[in-house]
């Protein structure tokens, strides 16, 4: 049962172009389970942050959001996960941007989100390891590197379903 909602937890991701979303959007809608997928494609920064923290979690990502620029991110790998694919992306910023969250935040991690960011794109999960690996060697025989854009910050309510949005940030004009 889901409990109120200043405890539900809070879950952080970054925007991206709205290219690169689609893109990930069809390749999820058309790879991932239908009965398990709710949720757009995304990349996750933080998979757990205190709900009743938000006025605080909102304020930080406000000033943070308001001094970052877009960014790069390049999509250069596909990532074999057991029981799904994703795509790897990498740019020093968001490894920036993390850290720096990460610092601020240290007392509210859990562990997972104490980990290294792996930053990825899921577009199949929770089929059978063959499933996987089939998709996985297809998309690799024709995948080539391409680049997205992240363009700010989303925040969700995760109350026991599809995540609810709590609030998204624009990073700065250029």
């Amino acid at each position: 049962m889901p409990g109120t909602a200043a405890a539900d937890p809070l879950i952080l991701t970054l925007r991206l172009d709205a290219v690169a979303q689609a893109r990930f959007d069809r390749e999820r809608q058309a790879h991932f389970p239908p009965a398990r997928n709710h949720l757009a494609a995304h990349l996750t920064l933080f998979h757990h942050l205190p709900g009743g923290a938000i006025r605080d979690i909102e304020a930080r990502l406000e000033a943070l959001c308001a001094s970052q620029r877009p960014f790069r991110l390049a999509v250069h790998d596909l990532w074999m996960m057991g029981q799904g694919v994703a795509y790897r992306l990498r740019a020093a910023e968001l490894m920036a941007l993390h850290a720096a969250l990460a610092e601020a935040w240290q007392e509210w991690l859990t562990p997972q989100d104490r980990q290294a960011l792996r930053p990825h794109v899921t577009i199949q999960n929770k089929v059978p390891a063959a499933e996987a690996r089939a998709l996985h060697d297809a998309m690799r025989a024709e995948f080539q590197p391409f680049d997205a854009e992240a363009i700010g910050l989303a925040l969700w309510h995760y109350r026991g379903g599809p995540w609810e949005p709590a609030a998204a940030y624009g990073f700065a004009a250029s």
